[in-house]
């Protein structure tokens, strides 16, 4: 197995990365209110997608270069001007002054996600998909479809404003992916993703599955049949991030995915900028 160090920590970062900063860009076109907005930071970028949305904060930067005082002080700047909290993705990788920084300037902890990550094999043949489903490629017109799979499988009494309509901007993502599962011809699962060609990584995201149609093995074809997409792609690595001991953190190990390491969100309130 490879090693992980930062060159390649960068790499998987950029599979959180890169998502974002395109979603900032067509909420940039297509929801103007939203007043969304990405920057360059440290090798990185940070990004702010809305107040309360899950999609935007600093991630990527701080690896092919330390974090300086300076950087720290643009990155709450950017937040502030925007009236949301400043927030910064860390990996195991960063220097230790640099969460010593954090820590100093009043940062807490918001979230703490494992990145796993497969090498992919061109030669690699997958299996067929369970006998009772297909799995296609889902075409734009879909993407309201496939959006309310996403949104019922984890908000199953009405998904909160901040979280809906998070699937649509994946289908008009340049390079980015999109499967469904049909069962008796009814789309019901969803997986797609997004090549990060400059880094030869496929970022995995999107997926959910109805309730009453998991535990048949749907999610573990979407994934093999992504990978088979993105070796198409010419990527190098499949990535996803998960909270810990979470289905979707051992669907992922059943197919050969192994935790590169832990990586934590901090956050400082908008009232401490």
């Amino acid at each position: 197995m490879e090693f992980v160090d930062k060159a390649l920590a960068r790499r998987l970062e950029s599979c959180e990365e890169m998502p974002q900063v395109l979603y900032a860009r067509i909420f940039k076109k297509t929801r103007p209110e939203m007043a969304a907005a990405e920057e360059g930071i440290c090798g990185g970028h940070m990004v702010f997608a809305g107040l309360g949305s899950p999609i935007g904060r600093a991630t990527g930067g701080g690896l092919d270069q330390p974090f300086t005082k300076e950087d720290v002080d643009r990155i709450e700047q950017f937040y502030r001007e925007r009236k949301a909290p400043s927030q910064v993705d860390l990996t195991p990788l960063h220097r230790p002054e640099t969460f010593e920084m954090f820590k100093e300037r009043g940062y807490a902890i918001a979230e703490l996600n494992n990145v796993l990550y497969r090498k992919l094999d061109p030669h690699e043949e997958f299996p067929a998909p369970p006998a009772d489903c297909d799995i296609r490629r889902s075409p734009a017109e879909e993407a309201d479809v496939a959006g309310g799979i996403v949104e019922s499988a984890f908000f199953p009494d009405g998904a909160p404003e901040a979280f809906r309509g998070l699937i649509t901007p994946l289908y008009q993502m340049e390079n980015a992916l999109a499967f469904v599962a049909t069962v008796g011809g009814e789309p019901v699962a969803c997986g797609t993703g997004v090549v990060i060609a400059e880094h030869r990584v496929f970022a995995l995201c999107g997926a959910g599955t109805l309730t009453d149609y998991r535990g048949r093995g749907l999610q573990t074809a979407l994934l093999r049949a992504r990978m088979a997409a993105a070796v198409k792609a010419g990527c190098e690595y499949a990535v996803v991030v998960t909270q810990g001991a979470t289905t979707s953190q051992r669907n992922a190990e059943r197919l050969g995915f192994r935790v590169a390491y832990s990586k934590v969100t901090v956050i400082k309130q908008m009232n401490s900028l």
